[in-house]
């Protein structure tokens, strides 16, 4: 079985409170340490690396973003999927060579631009290019930024939903849902749901109780690993 073909299995037949939990590595040691603890599998944060590298969330360059995908999926034998944010403007077959050539066997995109959604129909299309040229090679994640940068109308959200997975994507994500409306997301969205675990909310079995098929960090991992180095820094003045 292929790292592809592994990385999609983890997602089926999942148990209410059993949903598989991808945590962000931002580098390669980080990668390291949670395949050591057992994960068996890691989905890398855009605004994470980006932090590791010295940029501001969004404003990492694609060369720099696919190299450091790259490292941390040299560094681990188990599969990574990677955050490249809405595709950095690469054509479908592009975006999936570089994928590929990092090492990947997976990534997200997102339906909005410089805060601004998406027309939904135009990134539909997108999508299903990506889905046309990777076939079954990547797994495909499609970002849904309602929540984030649009009115927050669950409806809209699965409206969108609906969309990107006739067009081929393999598991939606409505990051920054609410709590409370993911019963009704869940209810409207097919197949898989990513949701997004917070330091101040639920854990990830209670998410996997309210639907969720995987859950991820976004950048909170590495600004928690950032807090606790700022912590033993302080600890070596005199």
């Amino acid at each position: 079985m292929s790292k592809a073909e592994e990385f999609r299995a983890l997602h089926r037949g999942r148990a209410p409170g059993d949903p598989l939990v991808l945590p962000g590595p931002w580098d390669a040691a980080a990668a390291r340490v949670f395949a050591e603890a057992g994960f068996p599998a890691l989905a890398t944060p855009s605004a994470g690396v980006a932090a590791s590298l010295g940029y501001e969330d969004g404003a990492t360059p694609a060369d720099e973003m696919f190299a450091a995908v790259a490292r941390i999926a040299r560094a681990v034998d188990v599969p990574v999927s990677a955050d490249v944010e809405g595709g950095y403007g690469l054509a479908p077959k592009e975006l999936v060579e570089r994928l590929l050539e990092a090492g990947v066997v997976g990534c997200n995109l997102e339906d909005s631009d410089g805060g601004v959604l998406k027309d939904p129909h135009a990134h539909a299309e997108f999508l299903a290019g990506v889905r046309q040229a990777a076939a079954d090679r990547l797994f495909v994640n499609a970002r849904v930024d309602v929540f984030v940068h649009g009115d927050g109308d669950p409806e809209r959200a699965i409206e969108r939903a609906a969309l990107y997975r006739a067009a081929g994507a393999d598991c939606v994500y409505p990051v920054l849902a609410p709590v409370e409306l993911v019963p009704l997301l869940r209810s409207g969205i097919e197949g898989p749901l990513n949701l997004l675990a917070r330091p101040d909310g639920p854990s990830p079995a209670a998410l996997g109780e309210l639907g969720a098929t995987r859950v991820t960090f976004g950048p909170g991992l590495q600004r928690r690993a950032t807090a606790a180095l700022r912590e033993i820094a302080a600890g070596l003045l005199p």
